[in-house]
């Protein structure tokens, strides 16, 4: 049982590196590239480069949700959970929904694989990756901290947790129905993700 632990750990961190990794070059590298490239380019990319970045995008997120489960089966078996692994949790939650539910059907229209409104497509999918980016950082870090500066589920879940999911709640139906706003630039996002950490943190910390 041990090894088949570790195995998921060691498979959860490669599928979580493939996913996040693809979520920044979606976020850091393609889309720029989308609007400076020549009409001949940005049909050939949209045509063969982003379909296959999206199945490595959506299977990456599918294989760290599923290894994700079965770890938090396993911390349950043995642990208490703790409310840096719960806000970490939902977070790496919403963000693989985010990807199934919102990013990859909108992208499949706004690549042309189905019909629909493009453009329209076009914004949902990318209000919902940037916000899998601003949501990347933040839950990066709380899934560390669970096993070095979260106290014991045990001991009581407190106001902050509350708080904290709250946020996080907000920021989910933003990504739904809201708007970019801060998150519209790379630069935006990345410092919008760092503030989001650092404001949990404090939450969790001191509320």
């Amino acid at each position: 049982m041990e090894e088949l632990n570790f195995l998921a750990r060691w498979g959860h961190l490669l599928f979580g590196i493939t996913w996040i990794g693809m979520l920044y070059y979606f976020n850091f590298v393609q889309g720029g590239y989308f609007k400076e490239a020549s009409a001949e380019g940005l049909a050939d990319a949209k045509s063969k480069l982003a379909p296959s970045a999206l199945w490595w995008f959506r299977w990456g997120a599918m294989f760290t949700f599923l290894t994700g489960l079965y770890l938090l089966h396993t911390i349950s078996a043995t642990l208490s959970f703790n409310e840096y692994i719960i806000v970490g949790a939902l977070l790496g939650t919403f963000m693989f929904l985010n990807v199934w539910l919102v990013i990859w059907p909108a992208q499949q229209i706004a690549l042309g694989m189905k019909e629909g409104d493009g453009p329209a497509a076009g914004a949902k999918a990318l209000l919902a990756s940037r916000t899998n980016t601003l949501f990347s950082g933040p839950m990066a870090y709380f899934m560390l901290a669970s096993a070095h500066k979260a106290q014991n589920a045990s001991e009581g879940l407190g106001t902050g947790l509350w708080v904290a999911l709250a946020v996080v709640v907000v920021l989910e139906i933003n990504a739904l129905m809201g708007k970019q706003g801060p998150m519209a630039s790379v630069k935006g996002v990345i410092h919008c993700s760092l503030a989001l950490t650092a404001i949990l943190a404090v939450i969790l910390h001191y509320v």
